[in-house]
């Protein structure tokens, strides 16, 4: 076969395969669609003051790390108001429930009516929170 014959094959083949994508892989890509709207922001009280979680689906900027639980993927994040203070949290890497932490700050909601909330001070100072309807 010349080269000239082996270009023409391997352009039919691409342009014949790779309309075929959505065939191939329909689940990751209806998945992806699915979840590309941010839920609505969920509401607490921590520590008997609201707090106000607004979760933000990113882009997928890791695929190769298995965290999409919860319809999150690496790059999303959090934005917690509470107190008069508005905190930006990425998404971990930790596997599971979603997370979220900039290292002094955590959220996870392994149980959404009683989300986990801390501060590292040294120690770990623990928030109460509790859904709110």
């Amino acid at each position: 076969m010349n080269r000239r014959s082996l270009s023409w094959f391997l352009a039919l083949v691409i342009t014949t395969l790779l309309p075929l994508w959505w065939l191939i892989h329909p689940a990751a890509t209806w998945a992806a669609m699915a979840n590309a709207q941010d839920p609505p922001p969920a509401h607490y009280l921590c520590e008997g003051e609201p707090l106000i979680a607004e979760v933000h689906i990113g882009a997928v900027d890791a695929p190769g790390i298995p965290n999409t639980a919860a319809g999150t993927v690496p790059g999303a994040f959090i934005v917690l108001q509470w107190r008069g203070v508005s905190l930006q949290l990425p998404r971990t890497n930790n596997a599971g429930i979603p997370s979220y932490s900039d290292g002094r700050w955590w959220w996870q909601a392994l149980d959404p009516g009683h989300p986990d909330f801390a501060q590292r001070r040294g120690d770990w100072e623990n928030y109460s929170c509790e859904a709110q309807p």
